[in-house]
Order: C-alpha cells, then structure tokens, then sequence
C-alpha cells in the first residue's frame, strides 16, 4: 500500500480481515482520515455483510431462516490460534444471520457482525451451540479445502470528510 500511496502519512489499514478471508477492507490515506474511520468500528457504527458457505446443509424445516448467535468469545490459550466460546470470561460476540440458499449439501449464508472478534464468523458457524455447520475450507474449526468460503462482500459507513453514508460491494467469488 505504501508504494501505491507514497506520499500517505499514518497507519493505512483500518480494520483486519481474518487470514484467508476474502472481500473489502478499507484502507486510509492519513491520520486524520485513520482516525475518523476507526471511530466509526469502535462506535460500531459501520455495517458489514459476509457471505459464507457452510459444509452441511442448514434445516430449514426446523430451524429459522434468520436469527442471531450471542457466543462469548475467548482465546483458546492451549491450542492457539483457536478461540473458544467462554460464558465466564469471553468477550461479547454477537452474528445476524440469513440463510439464502440451502443445495447439495452446502448452505449458503450472509452474516451480520454486530462485533468484531477473532473468528467470529467462524466459531459462530462450526460451534454446536451456533449453527453447527463449519465453513467450507475452515481449516481451524472445519476441514481444509481449496480455499476459506467466507468473502467480507458489504461495508457501509460515513464518509470521514463528506460525512455522507456511502456503501461498498463485492460479490463472493465462490
């Protein structure tokens, strides 16, 4: 990013992506503009949509097609770089989600963070308390495969200048 904006001052990336994890991440040309924007995830302010691909098909005929999943997250100190749902001491993690489509043994899923943990999407997916259903090529809470189905395909937030909402799509390239 440096090469592409040499004349940037201050951190560029405003936010991560888990590793393997495809789609939009927004990048800063300076400090101020850092800043502003960051404001914005701390406040939780920015809206993000992930589509997934889940290894298993979701019942549609017992279970909701929209809902949410609210599994405390903590650090899984003996198998890192594993998190793990914790009641007594994990932080807050709160995903929306809606099934889309549901066909030869794969869900296809949209995801709504509320919070922005370590392998939330992913925890939230594969955990028996959440849906139950790893992400296909999850290699950590799944199995492997030729790639992580998870694409981060929506963020809308406030211009940091204009202050006019402004919104970005990708479409998942699975």
């Amino acid at each position: 990013m440096k090469k592409r904006y040499p004349n940037s001052t201050g951190p560029l990336l405003v936010h991560r992506l888990d590793m393997s994890t495809s789609g939009i991440i927004l990048v800063a040309k300076d400090n101020d503009t850092h800043g502003k924007i960051q404001k914005q995830f701390i406040d939780r302010s920015i809206k993000k949509r992930y589509t997934a691909l889940l290894e298993g098909e979701y019942d549609l005929q017992t279970k909701k097609k929209k809902g949410d999943i609210n599994l405390p997250l903590s650090m899984d100190y003996l198998n890192r770089p594993m998190q793990r749902v914790n009641f007594d001491e994990g932080k807050p993690a709160l995903t929306s989600y809606e099934i889309l489509e549901v066909s030869n043994g794969r869900t296809r899923i949209h995801f709504y963070p509320k919070t922005g943990r370590t392998h939330q999407l992913r925890l939230h997916a594969a955990h028996e308390m959440g849906l139950n259903i790893p992400i296909v090529g999850d290699d950590i809470y799944g199995q492997r495969d030729e790639r992580l189905c998870l694409h981060a395909g929506f963020i809308e937030l406030m211009h940091p200048v204009t202050e006019e909402v402004i919104s970005f799509t990708v479409d998942a390239p699975f």
